[in-house]
C-alpha cells in the first residue's frame, strides 16, 4: 500500500485538521506521564487465598502509598486498619458494624482518607483512563471528588464535603467504599503479568482463574502445569490423567466436582475393585490413575520416536515374573507386585474398564463449561513467551546443551531450538484446541503432554518426571530429576544476553523474568542471577514448597521510580487479615532505580504512540500541502 492510500485511511478516523492537533497534542502528553506500576506473579498453584490477598495489597504498593500520603496523619494501627478496608472492603466493614465501630463521622472520615489515595495513584494517568476504571453508576461523582481543590478554594472545599455528607445521607456510603477500594486497587497496578503455573498442588486453581479474569489488565506465560489442563481441556487423555493423578496425590481434588463438575466416581469405583489391598480408597484412586497414565504416556513415546523418550516408556520396563524394573543402566527391584491390570505381552494397552473410565474423564474436561471458560482465558490472555518493556517473560527454560548452544527439536518434520522452538510450541497449542478435527489432532495432543514433561519441553525443563519412581522405586537416587543445562548456565551473563538477542532485545536495560524452579532462599541462594540480567520470582507460592524455600513466594514490582524484588512470608489467612489487619510481610530488595522516572515514552506502548505521531503528524502535513482534503475544507 503507497504512502498516499495509507494516509486516507487514517484520514477516517482524524478527518480535519482539529482532529489530528488534538490527538497529537493527547498523545505527546500522554508520553510524557509515569510508567504505570507492573506486577509479576509466578507459579500460584492453586493457593488462592494467599494470591487473592498479594492482589490486594499489590505485593505491598498499597500501604506504601498510605504511609506516604498519611505520614504524621495516621498511626501505624489506623494505617493498616485503612489498609485492611482497602483489601476486603466488605468483610471489614460487616465486622466493624458487628463491634458497634461505623457511625456517620466514621463514614465521612475513611471516604475523605480513600479519596486521598485515589488523587495521588490517579495522577500519573490520564483523566479519560481514570474515567474508563470508574463504575459506571458513581462515575461522575467520584470524578467530581477526585478534581475538587480542596487545598485552595474554600468553596471547592464545602462543595467536597457536600458530596461526601450527601453520599452518607443517601445510605450508599457503603457502595463508595466498596467501589473507591477496588479503584485503588485498579490505579496502584496497571499491568498484571502471571509468569506460569496457576494450576494443581494447591486446592483452588478454580478460585484463582475467577480472580484473574475479573483483574483489568493481564498476561499470563503458560507453565506446564497450565498447559497440562490446556491438553486435558482440548482431549489429550495422558493430559487428563496425569492432572487428576496431581490432584488426587495432593489431596486437592474437591475442586475438581465443585469447580469443574468432574467427578471421581467411575475412577474411585473402578479402583476400589481392582486395588482392594490399598490402606485406603485415596490411595487406590492414586494407583488406578498411576497406571492409566503410565500406559497412556508408553502410547505415546511409541507413537513419537522423534520425542528421543523410549526410555520413558516405563511398564514394558518392567519384568512382571520378578517385579524388577531395568532403568537408566541398573536393575531395580519395584516396591510392589500388584499389577493386575497390566498384560505383560502388551504392557500399555488399557483395559476395557480402564478404557471406560479414560474415556469418562476425557469427556469430563472437554465438556467442563466452568473449565472451558477459564481455558478460553488463558489462550486469550497467554502465550509461551512475552516480551513486554523490554523484558522477556517465560516459565520454565530456553533448552540448552551443556555447552550453552541451544538444544534442538524435531516438531512438524523441522529441528527447531530457541525462539523457533518456542513459536512453534505454541502454534500447535492453539491450533490442539481451536483445530479440534485437523488430520494432526492426535499428534498435536502428543505434543501438549510432552510440553508438560517431555525432557525438551521448554516448559519443563527436566530430565524426566519421576512420576514412576517416587511411586514405585524406593531408591532416592532414582527419583531425581536432573535440569536442563539451562539452569547450570543461566547465572552466566553472556548465556542470558545470547538469550535475549535470540528474542530480538539488545537493550543492556532488558531482562529475563523466569518462574519455574523455587529458589533455596533458606539454602542461601538468590533470585538475582547473571549480574541482574535474570530474575527468577518462584519462591514458593505453594505451601508444599515453603519448607524447602524458606518464604512464601516472591513477587516483582516495575514502578516508574525503578524495579523491586519482593520475599514473602506465608499467609495467615484472611480472617487474621480482616480480624487483625495483618498483612503479608515482605522484604523488598531495589534491583534498578534510575535518576529520572521511566516515562510512558520509554516503554512498549511509547514506541507505538511514537509511531501514531509520526503517522499523524504526515498526515496533518498531507492536509495542509492538499495532497489530502480535510473534511472541513470540502465543498
Amino acid at each position: 500500500m503507497s504512502e498516499d492510500n495509507y494516509l486516507r485511511l487514517i484520514a477516517a478516523s482524524f478527518p480535519t485538521v482539529r482532529a489530528v492537533i488534538t490527538e497529537l497534542i493527547n498523545l505527546n502528553v500522554i508520553l510524557n506521564l509515569p510508567k504505570g506500576t507492573e506486577h509479576f506473579v509466578s507459579d500460584v498453584h492453586g493457593e488462592h487465598e494467599a494470591f487473592q490477598h498479594i492482589m490486594n495489597n499489590c505485593s505491598g504498593v498499597i500501604r506504601e502509598k498510605v504511609d506516604s500520603v498519611f505520614a504524621g496523619q495516621l498511626t501505624d494501627e489506623q494505617k493498616s486498619e485503612l489498609c485492611t478496608l482497602i483489601y476486603y472492603p466488605l468483610k471489614k466493614i460487616e465486622l466493624l458494624n458487628d463491634n458497634h465501630a461505623i457511625d456517620e463521622h466514621w463514614y465521612l472520615e475513611v471516604l475523605d482518607q480513600l479519596i486521598a489515595l485515589c488523587k495521588i495513584l490517579a495522577s500519573k494517568y490520564t483523566r479519560a483512563k481514570v474515567r474508563r476504571a470508574l463504575p459506571k453508576e458513581y462515575s461522575y461523582i467520584i470524578d467530581e471528588l477526585l478534581h475538587s481543590n480542596i487545598d485552595g478554594d474554600r468553596s471547592q472545599k464545602r462543595y467536597h464535603q457536600k458530596i461526601l455528607e450527601s453520599i452518607v445521607g443517601t445510605g450508599s456510603a457503603e457502595d463508595f467504599v466498596v467501589e473507591l477500594s477496588r479503584l485503588i486497587k485498579i490505579l496502584a497496578v496497571d499491568k498484571l503479568h502471571i509468569v506460569g503455573d496457576i494450576y494443581d498442588r494447591g486446592p483452588n486453581p478454580d478460585k484463582v482463574m475467577d480472580t484473574l479474569m475479573s483483574c483489568h489488565n493481564t498476561d499470563i506465560q503458560w507453565g506446564n502445569h497450565d498447559i497440562l489442563w490446556m491438553g486435558a481441556a482440548a482431549g489429550s487423555e495422558a493430559c487428563a490423567a496425569a492432572a487428576i493423578r496431581n490432584n488426587v496425590a495432593a489431596r486437592n481434588y474437591t475442586f475438581l466436582e465443585s469447580g469443574y463438575g468432574i467427578s471421581l466416581r467411575p475412577l474411585a469405583l473402578f479402583a476400589e475393585i481392582t486395588y482392594p489391598h490399598e490402606e485406603s480408597l485415596e490411595a487406590a484412586i492414586v494407583k488406578a490413575i498411576s497406571i492409566i497414565l503410565f500406559k497412556l504416556e508408553g502410547q505415546i513415546i511409541h507413537r513419537n520416536p522423534q520425542f528421543s523418550m523410549r526410555d520413558r516408556s516405563m511398564m514394558e520396563k518392567i519384568n512382571y515374573s520378578d517385579c524388577t524394573v531395568s532403568a537408566e543402566g541398573r536393575l531395580f527391584r519395584l516396591n510392589e507386585n500388584d499389577f493386575v491390570t497390566v498384560d505383560p505381552a502388551s504392557p500399555n494397552e488399557l483395559t476395557p474398564e480402564e478404557k471406560r473410565v479414560v474415556e469418562h474423564l476425557r469427556a469430563s474436561f472437554v465438556n467442563s463449561r466452568p473449565l472451558r471458560e477459564h481455558i478460553n482465558f488463558l489462550y486469550q490472555n497467554g502465550t509461551i513467551y512475552k516480551r513486554y518493556n523490554y523484558n522477556l517473560l517465560y516459565h520454565g527454560c530456553i533448552p540448552l546443551h551443556p555447552d550453552g548452544s541451544f538444544a534442538s527439536l524435531e516438531l512438524n518434520g523441522q529441528s527447531l531450538s530457541g525462539k523457533a522452538l518456542l513459536d512453534e510450541f505454541e502454534a500447535i497449542a492453539r491450533k490442539v484446541y481451536f483445530e479440534r478435527r485437523s488430520d494432526h489432532t492426535q499428534y498435536y495432543l502428543d505434543c501438549m503432554w510432552y510440553l508438560w514433561c517431555g525432557r525438551l519441553s521448554p516448559l519443563f525443563g527436566r530430565s524426566k518426571m519421576a512420576t514412576f519412581e517416587r511411586l514405585f522405586l524406593p531408591d532416592p537416587s532414582m527419583q531425581f530429576e536432573e535440569k536442563n543445562a539451562y539452569y547450570h548456565l543461566c547465572g552466566d551473563e553472556s548465556v542470558c544476553i545470547r538469550i535475549l538477542r535470540e528474542f530480538g532485545m539488545f537493550s543492556e536495560y532488558s531482562r529475563i523474568i523466569n518462574g519455574h524452579v523455587p529458589v533455596r532462599v533458606s539454602d542461601g541462594e538468590s533470585p538475582v542471577k547473571a549480574n541482574g540480567r535474570l530474575l527468577v520470582i518462584d519462591g514458593g507460592f505453594c505451601k508444599a514448597y515453603q519448607k524447602t524455600t524458606g518464604i512464601a513466594g516472591y513477587t516483582l514490582v516495575y514502578s516508574s521510580h525503578g524495579m523491586r524484588i519482593l520475599s514473602h512470608r506465608p499467609f495467615q489467612g484472611v480472617e487474621a487479615a480482616i480480624e487483625n489487619n495483618d498483612d503479608i510481610v515482605s522484604h523488598s530488595d531495589l534491583i534498578e532505580t534510575g535518576v529520572q522516572r521511566v516515562l510512558i515514552m520509554d516503554t512498549d506502548a511509547g514506541n507505538e504512540i511514537a509511531d501514531k505521531i509520526f503517522t499523524l503528524t504526515k498526515l496533518l502535513e498531507a492536509y495542509k500541502q492538499g495532497i489530502i482534503i480535510p473534511k472541513a475544507s470540502q465543498k
